[in-house]
């Protein structure tokens, strides 16, 4: 028995160590992982995945302005997200996160999940308080950006 101790901790102790997860990620799999999954796979029928590089890059440079203005005041309606289309979809505001924590969620979705080279900052989410999109606004830069 003992001897299984000693070689447990030992391979502890030889053991690479893990990876933290950064800011982003760890705001993502406290809040947006329920419904979008780890690693932003979507759940079908329920959440989109966020894992769509063409996407975010046919949006270009409004894709720090999409996500921050989606994760600011939500998403409902219908939306086509990677050929599948999601009907009554309500995707909560979560304007009561800080804009360090919004930001990092920004920046994991685009970055970390996409490979899209841009990182959104606190200012600019504090700036998109002020004029978060509409519902209807967000679905249009959408459609649009999935043509």
């Amino acid at each position: 028995m003992r001897l299984g101790a000693t070689l447990l901790t030992l391979a502890a102790l030889v053991a690479p160590p893990a990876l933290a997860a950064g800011p982003g990620e760890t705001v993502f799999n406290q809040v947006c992982a329920a419904c979008h999954q780890a690693g932003g796979v979507g759940a079908p029928g329920l959440a989109p995945s966020l894992v769509d590089p063409p996407f975010w890059q046919k949006l270009g440079t409004g894709a720090p302005g999409y996500v921050t203005g989606v994760l600011l005041g939500g998403l409902s309606g219908t939306i086509v997200a990677r050929g599948e289309t999601l009907m009554g979809l309500v995707m909560p505001a979560q304007e009561a996160l800080g804009d360090a924590d919004l930001a990092a969620a920004a920046t994991y979705v685009l970055k970390d999940l996409n490979g899209i080279g841009v990182t959104v900052d606190a200012s600019a989410v504090a700036a998109a308080r002020k004029a978060v999109p509409s519902h209807a606004e967000l679905r249009a830069q959408r459609k649009a950006a999935a043509q």
